[in-house]
């Protein structure tokens, strides 16, 4: 008996041993781990796979492709901003429309789901670009699959990493930027890939982390097949701004104005400021448009 027990004793500690093990072996990394730990595209490799038979039926560029035909260009920049050769930032057009676009960041920060913000663009039909970003989608996996099946919201690419879009690793409001074209293509092509895989669609615009970029990043955002958006009426400063503030900014909108403003803050003013501007804008004879209903300028 006594050899019984003690047999019992060694297999449960060897059991304990060996899930403890799991525990360690398998623990999800850090979401505070820098992505500058390694590249964007080793970064992935860790992620869930999210190749699907959805994304067959979108057409992305071959990332090999795309650094193949880097290979020979001169990539230094000389460009650095909001404001850079390439990127466009209204519509090019007299009538009375106005874009909406909202940035979903994601990350330790930037992860809520203004459903206030959601409800109210829903239930008065008022149309919306979305920008989202990878770990916004991870985490919101099926709000994000409602909101992609809703004809009222078109969605965008808003980067993998939400870094700032350079070939020289440029910094933007203390955040490190892209250190290389490589890195450029991993930050566009990883979000891109990964919606397309959920969606079925490849998304036509991107805006970086930040809204800054390089002009040699953006030339790589366009054979990627992307055109580089950001904005000419700043709404809400990065969710910063109280409601009376992105009220304020929208009313300052003209025809074929694009809006930045952000979903991914519940708790700030943009859904209020929202919801006070749009009403006004409309008895002023405004109506609000996609991205890609009208050709855009710079």
């Amino acid at each position: 008996m006594k050899s019984v027990h003690k047999w019992l004793l060694l297999l449960a500690t060897a059991v304990i041993i060996t899930a403890a093990s799991f525990v360690i072996i398998f623990l999800p990394p850090d979401e505070d781990v820098p992505f500058r730990e390694a590249s964007l595209r080793e970064y992935s490799a860790t992620l869930p796979d999210f190749s699907g038979s959805r994304g067959e039926e979108a057409d992305i560029p071959d990332r090999s492709a795309i650094l193949n035909s880097l290979s020979d260009q001169h990539t230094s920049a000389s460009e650095w901003g909001e404001r850079v050769s390439g990127v466009k930032n209204r519509h090019d057009t007299e009538e009375k429309v106005i874009a909406l676009t909202f940035d979903a960041c994601g990350g330790p920060t930037g992860n809520g789901v203004d459903e206030e913000l959601l409800s109210f663009l829903t239930d008065y039909g008022i149309p919306a670009t979305l920008f989202m970003n990878y770990r916004w989608i991870e985490d919101h996996e099926d709000r994000f699959l409602e909101l992609a099946d809703n004809p009222l919201f078109t969605i965008e690419n808003h980067g993998t990493a939400h870094l700032p879009l350079s070939v020289e690793g440029r910094t933007a409001w203390g955040i490190e930027g892209t250190a290389s074209p490589e890195e450029v293509v991993d930050e566009v092509l990883i979000n891109q890939e990964h919606i397309a895989s959920l969606t079925g669609k490849a998304p036509s615009h991107f805006r970086s982390g930040t809204a800054y970029y390089d002009e040699q990043a953006v030339k790589i955002v366009e054979m990627a097949g992307l055109t580089a958006v950001n904005y000419d009426v700043l709404g809400d400063a990065g969710a910063t701004y109280s409601a009376a503030q992105v009220e304020s900014a929208l009313l300052e909108s003209r025809p074929g104005s694009i809006v930045l403003l952000h979903m991914n803050q519940p708790s700030s003013g943009t859904a209020e400021g929202v919801k006070q501007a749009v009403p006004q804008l409309l008895d002023a004879g405004y109506t609000f448009v996609h991205l890609g209903d009208y050709p855009l300028t710079e």
